[in-house]
This record gives structure tokens, C-alpha cells and sequence, in this order.
């Protein structure tokens, strides 16, 4: 079930927000008149949008903390950051434009392309 409460800081929030002027950007105006992603001020006259809501900014704190605690968790249970072994022990295929990685079957599961060459 959605809280109306979040939904509608939310939707405060968006509705605030300036789009950068430079229309090849996907920014969005900052505060201080410039956009948060190339840096570029404003073109026209800017008025801030209010603050986001206070109760939003909690919530954001709220899972900042949590993905924290998840990261911490997870470097307790696995401390060398070695995950499973199928993750270590995987073949990259030896085409390097390739995101595969070789099969069973001693081919790329991506291009098809064989591990050694001379296999062709």
C-alpha cells in the first residue's frame, strides 16, 4: 500500500524541480542557480523551488542508513569480498569487446565464440 503522505512529498519535489537549459543535458537546477549535472547557470530568470519537505529529507536519512547497515552486514559474512565461487572461478571470453563468458560447453554464452582459437 503507498503512503499518500511520501507519494505527495514526492510529487512536491518533482514538480519543484528546473530543468537544466542546455536541452542536450538531463540535469536539473540547483539551489545556487546552476545545474546539479554539467554546471551550467541558468539561462532566464530562476526562483528556487521550496525545500523538499521536511518528513522527505527523514525518509532519505532513513535509507541511506539502511543500505549502510547492508553493506556492513554483507562485508561481515564475506570480509575478503570473495562472493561465490562460481563468480570467482568464471572464464572471460577471450574476445575483449565481449561482456561474455565462456559455458560448459567451452564457448562464449554471449558471442559463441570459443575460449582458444584454435578450437575453430
Amino acid at each position: 500500500m503507498t503512503n499518500k503522505k511520501n507519494r505527495s512529498n514526492v510529487d512536491i519535489e518533482w514538480e519543484a524541480r528546473t530543468l537544466c537549459s542546455d536541452e542536450s543535458c538531463i540535469g536539473v537546477i540547483g539551489p545556487d542557480g546552476r545545474c546539479k549535472e554539467c554546471g551550467k547557470a541558468f539561462e532566464g530568470e530562476f526562483t528556487p523551488g521550496p525545500p523538499p519537505p521536511q518528513d522527505m529529507a527523514e525518509t532519505e536519512d532513513a535509507v541511506e542508513d539502511a543500505v549502510e547497515d547492508a553493506a556492513e552486514e554483507l562485508l561481515e559474512e564475506d570480509p575478503d569480498g570473495a562472493g561465490d565461487s562460481d563468480w570467482a572461478s568464471r572464464t572471460l571470453c577471450s574476445d575483449e569487446s565481449c561482456i561474455g563468458v565462456i559455458g560448459p560447453d567451452g564457448r562464449c554464452k554471449e558471442c559463441g565464440k570459443p575460449l582458444d582459437d584454435e578450437a575453430v
